[in-house]
């Protein structure tokens, strides 16, 4: 969409009607109750470090792992509970106690994985084709043009991740800052709809966004894509600052409309208001998923510890849910497909051969999804 097309689109837009949803939640609400956090008790916690225990192999990669490898026992309810509500209600969830004392980082980056086999299918997110990322300082950049804040200390965007729900088990926290914020995009996307509905109608017309060098060699640098749609009645609503900044600086791609820079700049304020905006420190032990759909993301910049071994270390897992939603037609170029309870989302990146197609296609069947 040229500029001149996304300036006349807003004047004329009709704004879609959706239906209520437990998903547009202000930070006063989630601060008065707890149907978003769960707790594993003793027994359950113990039931999945001996899972892992008795499952692990040195040295075999994640993705030799499957589903019936592992057996979650007491735990898998509350967990099951807390994916519920990421789908139903919050679309956040916190889960508390996992296992962490006397776990090594081996253990509880394969717990996280064991818990996302029972789950859904998990994605891949970089040009590596890694399937669960340690989130760690590790000197990366995050304003470069393939940089990703998941290795850098830097304070992130509000964004969203490539997949239905991601999962984050902290094992070890910083010494100061790395805070979590999250801001419901249902709300924020409310807001901007009552205050300024002009901007809102911008939100739903396409923005380029960039593959971060993550792309295969058949898909192009960069695609196109609205922030906002409605399908079957409910509203979806994402964001990805740097990404946007990233597809701009690339050849070819369309500059933004001035009602598009204008909607997108207010739409970043809306999401960092007080009564939006809440914030939750991550202590080891603790899982948090997330809605990519409904919920944005963020988090303070840090200081680490200087012993390696307890520098802030957490692990990120994207999957793909069977009980997801049908998304709007034109965010297939984002996700892959629009269809429900699809295997969808994730950046293949440059080394997605046949073991990861293989393990698509086998995690897919036990969860009786479409590949």
């Amino acid at each position: 969409m040229t500029a001149a097309l996304a300036e006349s689109f807003h004047r004329d837009f009709a704004l879609p009607a959706y239906d209520p949803t437990p998903a547009a939640w202000s930070r006063a609400e989630v601060e008065s109750e707890d149907r978003w956090t769960f707790a594993l008790d003793a027994q359950q916690a113990a039931d999945l470090i001996d899972t892992v225990r008795r499952s692990r192999v040195e040295g075999q990669p994640l993705l030799a792992y499957r589903q019936a490898d592992f057996d979650l026992g007491a735990a898998f309810g509350t967990l099951a509970d807390a994916f519920r509500e990421v789908r139903d209600g919050r679309g956040m969830a916190l889960i508390r106690n996992l296992p962490r004392e006397g776990v090594s980082p081996q253990e509880f980056e394969l717990m996280t994985w064991a818990i996302g086999l029972h789950f859904g299918v998990a994605r891949p997110q970089n040009r590596l084709s890694a399937y669960i990322n340690e989130v760690k300082d590790v000197g990366g950049i995050y304003r470069s043009p393939t940089g990703r804040g998941y290795s850098s200390n830097a304070e992130l965007d509000f964004h969203v991740d490539g997949s239905d729900v991601v999962l984050l088990s902290c094992y070890n926290q910083a010494p100061v800052g790395g805070m979590s914020m999250v801001t419901s995009s249902v709300k924020a996307y409310e807001v901007v709809r009552a205050e300024r509905p002009d901007l809102a109608a911008a939100l739903h017309t396409p923005y380029p966004f960039s593959r971060n060098g993550e792309e295969t060699g058949d898909e192009p640098p960069w695609f196109l894509a609205p922030l906002a749609g409605v399908e079957a009645g409910r509203l979806t609503c994402v964001w990805n600052r740097n990404r946007l900044e990233n597809a701009l600086k690339i050849d070819g791609v369309p500059p933004l409309s001035a009602v598009q820079r204008e909607a997108v700049e207010y739409l970043d304020s809306v999401v960092r208001r007080p009564e939006l905006m809440f914030c939750m420190h991550l202590e080891p032990g603790d899982l948090q998923l997330l809605d990519n759909q409904t919920v944005l993301h963020s988090r303070t910049s840090f200081e680490d510890h200087e012993d390696e071994a307890r520098k802030r270390t957490l692990y990120r897992l994207w999957i793909a849910r069977p009980d997801s939603f049908r998304l709007p037609a034109d965010w297939a170029p984002y996700t892959g497909n629009a269809e429900a309870g699809t295997v969808r989302g994730g950046s293949k990146g440059h080394f997605h051969d046949d073991t990861c197609r293989r393990f698509d296609a086998e995690q897919a069947a036990a969860m009786g999804m479409k590949g």
